[in-house]
């Protein structure tokens, strides 16, 4: 696979080149100095090989060679109406809505009129051409464990995606809704959008970021959020992933709690052909807690990854980790979740666990949770499970009238319910719910 991964390399260096050419101005900007910089980290780094002990068992650059024809490369030409994108949304949410088409901020799909007081919402390239002194002070200024070429990668070509900032003492009661389409109707989509999202000292607030790929043809998303949490900000970040058995997908959501906080984060994966999630949190205040929940239900020959660190930095800090799969048909899963305990971070509570139900012979999850502690005065755990369905729970069910599909339904149900109630929205609670259920029925 080492031809493949060079023909990779070179193409995403060479259309860096490209890209810089038609800057003009804005090659001035502080942007671009992290831009080149992060360039020449992916060309030292390049693409994953298998013999990265993180990328072990998701081989991107395979699926490149399987899925992506640099010959059938779209030409930008964007079909995607508002009628399509509205069967997207999440029904029954009032959100302030943002609609991105290939990487794209499209304001022509998206709704962001009379946005509440204190809160900012500009597309990436408003962000940096006008010198923000916020973003300047938080783009890409973090190097979280976790990091790896994918995210250098992202930053090279940061130009699409938006900037999000919820200002000090403001509740904003209306989730930010962010939908990110690949339109593939006409090719090959290749889209790297990057988010900022600074919540604010004492703010409120959740995002949400929801991926599809629409059409016949292949895409590629390389997609990072920044998310930086002041002091005594909470913050919640639900993330979906609907994508076609042809997409390829890999997200890094880096966060940093620079203050005592809140965050939470819950994703959940139901499609696509290549999902890969990083979800990256430093804690670098005391007395901040980090919470990451995780729900993927997967079949046919889907392949998801969810890589998670959580990086305790300082004492008195907690965070709690759950992520739980449901894996059909040929379908393979793959968790690594990393806890660092630093020396200096005495009394740290960090608790990890990830849960795997096995509905096929030939359904496969590949589990690694992992605990680094330098700390003596801490409560940690951690502990995997991977397994099928109770038989003598289905017998129970069966005995007292329910069929066998109806029986695996429910207990199915019961085995996802304990991330659901993690939601706090009701509304997109309700839509995974649906989701689930309607898998669940159509299997």
């Amino acid at each position: 696979m080492s031809d493949i991964r060079e023909q990779l390399d070179s193409f995403f260096v060479e259309n860096f080149q490209q890209f810089e050419e038609q800057l003009n101005g804005e090659s001035a900007l502080p942007v671009h100095s992290k831009r080149k910089s992060a360039i020449d980290a992916f060309k030292a780094a390049g693409f994953p090989a298998a013999k990265n002990e993180e990328y072990k068992y998701t081989d991107v650059a395979k699926a490149f060679k399987k899925l992506i024809n640099f010959e059938d490369l779209s030409d930008g030409t964007i079909a995607l109406s508002i009628d399509e994108a509205a069967k997207y949304f999440i029904p029954e949410m009032d959100a302030i809505r943002l609609v991105f088409v290939n990487g794209d901020f499209n304001a022509g799909l998206s709704d962001i009129q009379d946005l509440p007081e204190g809160l900012t919402i500009m597309p990436l390239k408003d962000a940096y051409t006008k010198e923000d002194e916020s973003f300047n002070k938080h783009f890409a200024s973090y190097k979280n464990e976790g990091l790896d070429s994918f995210s250098e990668l992202n930053t090279a070509f940061a130009e699409g995606g938006v900037f999000i900032k919820i200002a000090r003492n403001k509740v904003i009661k209306k989730p930010i809704a962010c939908y990110f389409f690949n339109d593939c109707k006409n090719g090959v989509v290749i889209s790297q959008p990057r988010n900022l999202i600074v919540a604010e000292q004492n703010s409120q607030s959740t995002v949400l970021e929801s991926f599809v790929t629409l059409g016949e043809h292949a895409s590629f998303t390389n997609t990072v959020s920044e998310i930086v949490v002041e002091q005594d900000a909470h913050c919640q970040y639900y993330k979906l992933q609907e994508e076609s058995e042809k997409a390829i997908h890999v997200g890094g959501t880096e966060v940093n709690q620079i203050g005592k906080c809140v965050f939470t984060a819950a994703t959940f994966t139901f499609s696509g052909g290549l999902m890969r999630n990083n979800l990256n949190i430093a804690m670098h205040q005391e007395h901040s807690e980090a919470n990451m929940y995780g729900l993927y239900l997967i079949d046919g020959k889907s392949h998801v990854d969810n890589h998670t660190v959580v990086d305790h930095l300082k004492p008195n800090c907690e965070s709690n980790e759950l992520y739980k799969g449901i894996i059909d048909g040929k379908a393979n899963a793959v968790f690594n979740g990393k806890i660092f305990v630093r020396e200096d971070a005495q009394k740290t509570n960090a608790f990890q666990s990830n849960r795997n139900v096995l509905l096929s012979d030939d359904a496969e999850v590949n589990t690694k949770p992992q605990l680094e502690i330098w700390a003596d005065d801490v409560q940690c755990s951690h502990g995997c499970t991977v397994g099928q369905l109770d038989e003598d729970q289905l017998f129970y069910l069966r005995a007292r009238g329910l069929d066998e599909k109806s029986a695996k339904a429910l207990l199915l149900n019961a085995f996802a319910s304990d991330v659901l109630t993690q939601v706090k929205n009701d509304a997109f609670r309700s839509y995974i719910e649906h989701k689930i259920a309607e898998r669940l029925q159509n299997n």
